[in-house]
């Protein structure tokens, strides 16, 4: 009987699995098909079914190959702006995540008080506010530290919530078995919530930088900061082609977009297999 059990439970898994793997043919199949029909709307090329007449979009090909390196210099630029800006805010939201859990008056003023200020008000503000405004008061970043300083400060603020719910998971009866064992507060963060928390907050911080990547666009708004935004628009503009100057910028975004996710879903897995 067990063994008729056993061997029905394995005929469902197994049916599962192929049912997961045909899913999962299907979907690529289908971003075959949703691919080819976007190459073909760019195409140029023109058709007539009867009474049913189709002309694509024509792109400037020369246009393409003769400014795709220079759009693409500004690849490194745009990683080394949010990798920059991604590690300053994640410890900004530390920070302001302990800061918020410490339970001391001062500390919980500034903290929310500071993630108030950052939330309420725009990204793009935030990045003329540091390059334009404080050149008032003799304050004077460079463009590219002024759009990481916008970037770190409003990402932190938004990530001080991942922070402060990741060291929140810990359960209490860990952190008293901590003390009990005579560690300092300090110590009891540090050896036993921290890296708990870190697993928790790890995942969704993958999510932000992916975010920041898109959203380092904006920097291109000061005008000196040659990254992939700036550079499709100087060319696009002179030359009168934005199409497809942005085209090649979208692409790049959605190229990086597509492998950070990858990395983030292989980091996901990994630490997910202490779960199982």
């Amino acid at each position: 009987m067990a063994e008729r059990v056993l061997t029905q439970t394995q005929l469902v898994l197994q049916q599962q699995q192929r049912a997961r793997y045909w899913s999962s043919i299907q979907v690529v199949i289908w971003w075959v098909i949703i691919l080819g029909l976007l190459i073909l709307m760019f195409s140029g090329i023109s058709l007539n079914l009867g009474p049913i007449s189709f002309k694509a979009i024509k792109l400037d090909m020369e246009f393409i190959t003769t400014w795709f390196g220079f759009i693409s210099g500004g690849v490194v630029q745009t990683l080394w702006i949010s990798a920059v800006s991604i590690i300053c805010a994640s410890i900004l939201a530390l920070l302001s995540a302990l800061g918020r859990l410490s339970g001391v008056p001062p500390l919980v003023a500034l903290s929310s008080f500071y993630v108030s200020l950052i939330r309420g008000t725009p990204l793009y503000l935030q990045i003329f506010f540091f390059f334009l405004a404080l050149p008032q008061i003799g304050i004077k970043l460079p463009p590219a530290m002024a759009g990481v300083l916008a970037l770190s400060l409003n990402y932190g603020a938004y990530m001080s919530e991942i922070f402060r719910a990741g060291i929140s998971s810990v359960s209490r009866g860990q952190r008293e078995a901590a003390i009990a064992l005579g560690m300092t507060s300090g110590q009891m963060m540090r050896r036993v919530v921290l890296p708990q928390a870190l697993r928790l907050v790890v995942p969704p911080t993958g999510n932000e930088f992916i975010a920041m990547l898109k959203d380092s666009a904006l920097v291109s708004a000061t005008g000196f900061v040659q990254e992939i935004m700036w550079r499709a628009n100087k060319v696009g503009r002179a030359n009168f082609k934005g199409l497809e100057a942005l085209l090649v910028a979208a692409l790049w975004y959605w190229l990086m977009t597509i492998i950070f996710s990858f990395i983030q879903a292989n980091i996901e897995k990994n630490m997910s297999r202490g779960d199982r």
